[in-house]
């Protein structure tokens, strides 16, 4: 059973309680997602906290771009009220790493593979490093910021 879903679940109970409107549309949305999610593919499941946190991550990414979009178009209220509720879900969200952490992560994964094939990894390696180094980060980190690191440690 995912505890964050739980814990989503009495956080809505509560903000009706105490009638904050906007914490219990963005929660409902959320566990409304999450629900897509666990009737998508053939056969009906139960997600893992894991899985959960990866839909927050995309609800919460999603909010962002909108955010970005609607101040590039002049509006900043709708700005404001998707940065809001982007925030609202960042609170069940892990911290994210800092920079020195996923360097050191990105550093940890490279050794790992240069220890498996007994030389220091190239560019042909990219996926065997990323995909430890990803898993290292388990959700902490964007995809496209470990991509980054990663490609940078392998050419430098």
């Amino acid at each position: 059973m995912a505890e964050i879903k739980d814990k989503l679940r009495a956080d809505l109970s509560a903000a009706m309680k105490e009638r904050d409107t906007a914490t219990t549309g963005v929660l409902r949305m959320a566990l409304a997602a999450v629900g897509k999610e666990e009737v998508a593919g053939k056969q009906a499941r139960e997600l893992s906290d894991e899985e959960v946190l990866k839909v927050l991550s995309k609800e919460v990414k999603k909010r962002d771009e909108s955010a970005e979009a609607f101040r590039g178009a002049g509006r900043e209220e709708q700005a404001a009220a998707e940065e809001a509720e982007a925030e609202v879900l960042r609170r069940y969200l892990p911290q994210p790493l800092t920079d020195d952490e996923l360097s050191r992560l990105v550093a940890e994964a490279i050794a790992e593979v240069e220890a498996e094939l007994g030389e220091k990894p190239g560019m042909k390696q990219m996926g065997q490093v990323m995909k430890l180094a990803n898993a290292k980060a388990a959700g902490r980190a964007e995809g496209g910021q470990v991509a980054g690191l990663v490609k940078a440690k392998l050419q430098g």
